[in-house]
């Protein structure tokens, strides 16, 4: 399965979710409107505290990836408005930006359910 995890920053929970994926032998990747200049050090703990390789992670813009031939577009929840990409969930989280190592584990553990329950769903169909 080919996934595209789209938020604004491309720092935390879309970077999260881009290295769950893999984890789990999809091909992600995740990008953003106004990306950040590098990946959030808790997204990262916590990635690694869970044996999920983050290596290869960087905040990437939509303006500089191919967004054709993806079978999910997913929204972190961050209100991302992008004219021409067909967005097909919307998770809706919480940034976890500013908040406790904690709120980052739940993040994660959040993100890890919700791509287990796209690719079931995809898988379904």
């Amino acid at each position: 399965m080919k996934l595209l995890f789209v938020c604004v920053g491309n720092t935390c929970r879309s970077q999260i979710a881009e290295a769950v994926a893999k984890s789990l032998g999809h091909d992600a990747i995740s990008a953003g409107t106004h990306p950040g200049r590098k990946v959030n050090i808790n997204a990262t703990r916590v990635l690694e505290e869970a044996g999920v390789d983050c290596s290869d992670l960087y905040p990437k813009s939509l303006d500089d990836i191919d967004t054709s031939g993806h079978d999910m577009i997913i929204s972190m929840g961050c209100g991302v408005e992008c004219p021409g990409l067909p967005i097909d969930q919307d998770w809706g989280l919480e940034d976890p930006l500013g908040k406790s190592l904690e709120f980052y584990r739940f993040t994660m553990h959040t993100i890890t359910e919700l791509v287990k329950e796209a690719i079931r769903e995809w898988t379904d169909a």
